[in-house]
């Protein structure tokens, strides 16, 4: 945290908007609710977006009469997100916000008077990539958010608020690799051994209604108990061992060539990375897990240079 001299005194918070990437994906069933019931393990990464949190040390009474966007357009300000909306009140950002302030105007939790906060978005992650980039944001928002307006919320409380913004937002703020299973909300800490990835970014982008109306797409998988899951954890981590998959990758390798064309390239460096290539989430990156024996940088630069998209070593959180 820095604090610059000028008046009013202006405090910078800058938090990491991690990355997360899915060591396998199964859907088990379709929910009476239109969603669909899914079985993973989520891990996260130390890479991804920046958020900048800007807060001045005078605060203002929240006029709660106002409809909620009107309110949170009183409290906020974004910048760095105006190409990723065509409304920044649609951004998962100013979603987040909103969904929070309601929670906490519904639960008598909300202050007399709040400092105005500016959120810069230093967006790394490509969109549509299935690395949680939106999620992430969302997320990181809530947690900072409930700390800044020191609304005091458990973390049970934001999981419960998260759900209400998408499936990927409650990892984030769980904050810790989790055998996911519901929507994405019944969360179950896993102990994973340290990994690097090689991680690429193919440009392309596969609407995510498109591929689960898709005929070819699995909905059906068995669905494993967590002690399994678990236990099991060597056939998914460095390879990836039936019965783990992501049931995305054939539909989406089939609707992206570019996707294809990456993941083609990730397998012909398995036998030297001794991993596992694969997609994460409904796509499009894709990523290799590296053997601990893998740290030669010339060798691991080489590999991005050669690859058909953007590539990046990421090493989990």
């Amino acid at each position: 945290m820095t604090t610059d001299n000028s008046s009013p005194q202006i405090t910078v918070l800058t938090r990491l908007s991690p990355a997360k990437i899915n060591l396998f994906l199964h859907i088990t069933g379709k929910r009476a609710d239109g969603y669909h019931n899914l079985q993973t393990v989520f891990r996260l990464l130390d890479w991804g977006d920046y958020l900048h949190f800007s807060v001045t040390d005078e605060v203002i009474t929240p006029d709660i009469s106002l409809d909620m966007n009107e309110l949170c357009g009183q409290l906020l300000t974004l910048a760095g997100a105006e190409a990723i909306t065509v409304s920044l009140n649609d951004n998962l950002i100013f979603k987040a916000a909103r969904a929070l302030l309601a929670f906490a105007m519904q639960s008598n939790k909300l202050p007399q008077q709040l400092p105005q906060v500016c959120i810069t978005l230093d967006k790394q992650l490509p969109m549509g990539a299935g690395l949680g980039g939106g999620s992430s944001n969302a997320a990181t928002t809530l947690l900072t958010l409930n700390e800044l307006w020191q609304f005091n919320l458990s973390q049970d409380e934001l999981i419960k608020i998260a759900t209400t913004i998408g499936a990927d937002v409650p990892i984030f703020i769980f904050g810790q690799d989790a055998i996911a299973m519901g929507i994405g909300e019944e969360l179950t800490a896993i102990d994973l051994p340290d990994q690097h990835y090689l991680v690429l970014t193919p440009d392309a982008h596969v609407n995510t209604a498109k591929l689960f109306a898709h005929p070819k797409l699995r909905r059906d998988i068995a669905s494993l108990a967590t002690e399994a899951i678990e236990s099991q954890s060597g056939s998914y981590t460095q390879n990836l061992l039936a019965p783990y998959h992501n049931v995305f990758t054939p539909v989406v390798t089939s609707l992206a060539p570019a996707v294809d064309e990456a993941l083609q390239y990730l397998h012909s460096l398995e036998k030297i990375a001794l991993g596992t290539a694969r997609m994460t989430g409904s796509g499009s990156a894709v990523f290799l897990p590296l053997d601990a024996s893998i740290t030669d940088k010339a060798l691991l630069a080489e590999w991005i240079a050669n690859a058909p998209c953007a590539g990046y070593v990421v090493g989990n959180l």
